[in-house]
């Protein structure tokens, strides 16, 4: 039987993994997925949220049931394991807080647009404010803002794709664009940008883990791995529904009417702000705006608070030889988060015109390394430190081994059709 009040307790990381996750993915690869080949990969959505959720829920029971976090397990296999999570961190953190914090700025311009700043100028203002808010209010802080962001957030969106619905005239529409198939060569490159942040890169599942340890500390409270089952449900459940809507959102609007769908970086968010509205009627834009805004906004939060705390914690761990429980400490944690916040304003000052590139790029690079980080993670959970009775069941196994293969033949595919 599981307390009440202990579960209320455990709330906090798996909600958080949703924020994470419910941003670039969602707003840009489910929406353009929507917009571009109207249902046809709705399919291919929830398959990508059910086979990577293994991965994901590792990084979560892995410290239920050990007290470690996922980044320990990853050390105790290795100092290599560590170093390649390392790589990847570094390869993609930056580049992926520049993308989403640009696109949080284009999206809070109807809120801060009179201050007049240009939107590269209004990024880094937003992560000097958001860094603020991580240094001096630590995880509590982070914990409440994800619960009200998720809430107005799925509340928003839902009532969004109601609106589009229900604008819907089966009698009279025309719908000017045919579907295409989206399962060729052709179309790889953009199915392997989707697959690899839907519904996040799987390094993210280290992040939870970290969360895990602060909510613990901030609470008082270890959550054991049957309440661990319920936070990583919601969130994940929230995670995979949103998926849907944002691409309902996309085919429903977007596909429909024929738009053509904006490639500029700077001005994706706004002009795909302006196609919703023009679709479903300019009374919903307050609601579309809310929606979009607040997207991105939790994707921002928890990138600046994941990528330092998680590369903050692996270079701890690496340093001690003898230890796999070494806390991050917040003077290593805030190092990182200068460092993060200052090399994605970099990038956002001289590459601020390819961020839609970059943004692929990430998005490439996060799926390539999924074979790599979800072999790793079922290694973990599967260690001899893990007692038998807290290991992945059977049917858990057989996802997991489907999904390695998935995305190796995948991967496989897409690196011989770009040499080829």
């Amino acid at each position: 039987m599981i307390n009440s009040e202990h579960l209320l307790k455990t709330l906090g990381p798996g909600i958080l993994i949703a924020c994470a996750a419910i941003g670039g993915s969602h707003l840009v690869w489910a929406t353009r997925a929507g917009a571009e080949y109207g249902w046809t990969l709705l399919g291919l959505v929830l398959l990508a949220n059910f086979l990577k959720f293994p991965f994901f829920y590792f990084g979560q029971n892995y410290t239920a049931s050990t007290g470690e976090s996922l980044l320990s397990g990853y050390k105790r296999q290795g100092p290599i394991y560590l170093k390649t999570f390392i790589a990847i961190n570094l390869l993609t953190g930056s580049i992926n807080i520049a993308a989403v914090g640009m696109l949080t700025a284009s999206l809070s311009m109807p809120f801060l647009g009179f201050l007049n700043l240009e939107l590269t100028h209004l990024t880094i203002l937003i992560f000097l404010i958001l860094s603020g808010i991580l240094y001096f209010g630590n995880y509590a802080v982070l914990d409440r803002l994800s619960k009200w962001i998720i809430l107005i957030l799925t509340a928003c969106t839902i009532l969004a794709v109601v609106l589009a619905l229900l604008n819907q005239n089966p009698t009279t529409a025309i719908v000017t664009k045919t579907e295409i198939n989206p399962y060729t060569l052709a179309s790889l490159a953009f199915i392997v940008s989707l697959l690899g942040w839907m519904p996040a890169p799987i390094d993210l599942s280290t992040w939870s883990s970290l969360w895990m340890h602060s909510r613990e500390a901030q609470t008082q409270h270890k959550a054991s791995p049957k309440e661990v089952v319920i936070d990583f449900s919601i969130g994940y459940g929230i995670t995979t529904i949103l998926a849907c809507l944002f691409l309902a959102l996309g085919a429903l609007t977007l596909f429909e009417t024929g738009a053509e769908i904006p490639q500029s970086g700077i001005q994706f968010s706004k002009q795909f702000i302006e196609l919703y509205t023009s679709s479903i009627g300019a009374f919903a834009k307050p609601i579309i705006i809310i929606a979009a805004f607040f997207t991105m906004l939790s994707t921002t939060l928890t990138c600046l608070d994941g990528y330092p705390r998680s590369l903050a914690t692996s270079f701890l761990l690496l340093k001690d030889a003898s230890s796999t429980t070494n806390p991050v400490k917040k003077k290593h944690y805030s190092l990182m988060l200068v460092i993060y916040a200052l090399v994605a304003s970099l990038i956002l000052l001289l590459f601020v015109k390819n961020l839609m590139s970059l943004l692929s790029f990430a998005a490439t690079v996060a799926f390539l390394s999924s074979p790599i980080l979800a072999w790793i993670n079922l290694k973990v959970m599967t260690g001899s430190n893990v007692s038998p009775k807290h290991q992945p069941a059977t049917w858990i196994k057989i996802i997991s081994y489907i999904g390695i293969a998935f995305f190796t033949i995948i991967s496989f595919l897409f690196i011989c059709n770009k040499i080829f």
